[in-house]
């Protein structure tokens, strides 16, 4: 691993449609700015399908259009972009600046916009993990054409839910949508659409058990919480949407954070370290859209350009000192 003698204005951690927002309008800003994402750009824009509530795409825009759209935008503006897994971010050598360390090399920051998104929980049901990849998926635009023609069961209750349920009945033969309570978490739209889908089917008040299979899904155990029975479901496939994890685990500075890995912030965004900014999924918020994250990415970028112009000069002679 090398290490950068560059100090960046702000770098930004994750490359979602908040993070490249966030890089945009500091690259704009003639801020010397780094954005770092272990793989492509677009984040979890590109786990759906289609966006019908993007502003200024009347009639929808395709999730890897909008990511694409996005990524050129703003490329047109001077930024560095680099492929890097970052395992750590702390205080450079008891300073205000940051020091992010990645798989390839340690980058140092001003500022720095947290924009990692989240992980998907996994199913705390007998198999699950052993069969994760092998039926077990949590991600329905990435496998659902594998089980064209079979009965597929969703996890969980909320917009995710519902509407990967929906996805999934243009291949699945049947979809049961199995939630825990006895009432759904999803926006009415996203439930009724799924309610008026002759191939859905809604199981309510239950939880899964096991998933039955010994190298692939070949049924699914799920029990009612209120009586107690159990029922074996014929399903070729399992998809989960019960909630994520915040990516947050290589955060090494005194931060408040869910016991899911959420970060809190104030309404700026800002997380309790001067300079330190966090957005999108990753923030503990009720509503996670791509339009929001983008707002957020814009004000974190504004916002840390405005905090730069506070960090002592001293810090910034000893950081020039190093090099």
């Amino acid at each position: 691993m090398t290490d950068s003698n560059e100090l960046y204005d702000i770098a930004i951690l994750g490359g979602g449609p908040g993070g490249m927002t966030a890089g945009l309008y500091a690259a704009r800003g003639e801020m010397k700015a780094l954005l770092l994402d272990k793989g492509a750009l677009g984040g979890a824009v590109l786990l759906s399908e289609k966006y019908d509530n993007f502003p200024g795409y009347p009639g929808g825009i395709g999730s890897f259009e909008l990511a694409r759209r996005i990524e050129q935008h703003l490329r047109e503006f001077e930024i560095e972009i680099r492929t890097d897994n970052v395992v750590g971010l702390r205080h450079y050598n008891s300073s205000p600046l940051f020091e992010i360390e990645a798989e390839d090399r340690t980058y140092y920051s001003k500022s720095v916009v947290l924009a990692t998104g989240t992980t998907p929980r996994r199913l705390p049901a007998k198999n699950a993990d052993k069969l994760f990849g092998r039926g077990v998926s949590t991600c329905a635009v990435c496998d659902g054409a594998f089980y064209k023609g079979k009965p597929l069961a969703v996890i969980g209750g909320g917009d995710a839910a519902c509407e990967e349920g929906v996805y999934l009945t243009r291949y699945a033969t049947k979809v049961y949508i199995i939630h825990r309570r006895d009432e759904l978490r999803a926006k009415a739209e996203l439930a009724n659409e799924a309610r008026e889908n002759e191939k859905v089917e809604f199981i309510m008040d239950s939880v899964p058990e096991e998933i039955i299979g010994d190298v692939k899904v070949e049924g699914l155990k799920i029990a009612n919480v209120k009586t107690g029975e159990e029922t074996v479901l014929d399903v070729a496939g399992v998809f989960v949407y019960i909630g994520s994890l915040g990516n947050s685990d290589f955060i090494e500075l005194p931060i408040k954070r869910s016991e899911h890995g959420h970060v809190y912030t104030d309404a700026l965004g800002e997380t309790g370290v001067p300079g330190l900014y966090a957005i999108g999924d990753l923030r503990s918020e009720p509503f996670n859209q791509a339009i929001i994250a983008c707002g957020q990415g814009a004000q974190a970028a504004l916002m840390a350009d405005k905090y730069n112009k506070t960090i002592p000069a001293e810090a910034l002679e000893k950081f020039a000192a190093k090099v």
